[in-house]
């Protein structure tokens, strides 16, 4: 028989391990890691700010603020165009979000199934997620290594360096890919709540009197 289990701690985490998966995929994509300084449009008085993410970047061109990509050819670009270090954070944090996604999928299967060859779904999951949190880690560490490319002195001014960003900032890209591995290992953690929480006793109680839709605070 089939049973539906849904408590208060495993929708919790379910959740969460959504939004840390959306947290990190977003800031991937978009090019707001780095902030450059404010600069003047030309023939106006208007700013605008050029920013820098992992693989593409947004400038003013032609009077008009232009979004791309500079991977052209993916990791074999050439590293005066997309550095290396970058490349490696891109391998590393798309590594990350595969290994996320597969515990994402647990985490809505975990209300149908329990258990995987006899070990806990939710169990398997947060261990999934405390590797993916560890694989963003490096992914985050190696993406302020490339500091010092060609890309970012243009932009930061030419003090730009390795782990120093000169006259840039950060963008909330950045901040949000922090927010997504913290809230990937909280998930780790909370997961083993969520599996006591659905092997409980009064998730039993329910199972013995028949039921097999049990929804639980």
């Amino acid at each position: 028989m089939c049973y539906v289990i849904v408590t208060g701690r495993s929708l919790l985490w379910s959740l969460l391990s959504l939004v840390a998966l959306m947290a990190v995929l977003s800031a991937l994509i978009t090019p707001k890691w780095i902030v450059g300084p404010h600069q003047i449009k030309k023939n106006t008085t208007d700013l605008f700010s050029p920013t820098v993410g992992i693989f593409n970047r947004c400038t003013m061109l032609f009077d008009r603020m232009h979004c791309a990509n500079f991977n052209s050819e993916g990791f074999a670009t050439d590293s005066k165009v997309f550095p290396g270090f970058w490349k490696a954070s891109l391998f590393f944090l798309a590594l990350g979000l595969a290994v996320m996604s597969v515990s994402v999928l647990a985490a809505l299967l975990g209300c149908c199934v329990q258990s995987v060859g006899r070990k806990s779904i939710f169990n398997l999951a947060g261990v999934t997620q405390a590797i993916a949190g560890i694989i963003y880690l490096l992914g985050m560490v190696l993406y302020p290594a490339g500091w010092g490319a060609e890309r970012v002195r243009r932009i930061c001014g030419l003090e730009a360096s390795a782990f120093y960003l000169g006259d840039c900032t950060l963008g909330w890209a950045f901040y949000s890919a922090v927010i997504g591995i913290v809230l990937t290992f909280l998930c780790a953690v909370l997961s083993a709540q969520a599996e006591k929480s659905t092997a409980s006793d009064k998730v039993q109680d329910k199972m013995n009197e028949g039921k097999t839709l049990i929804c639980l605070a």
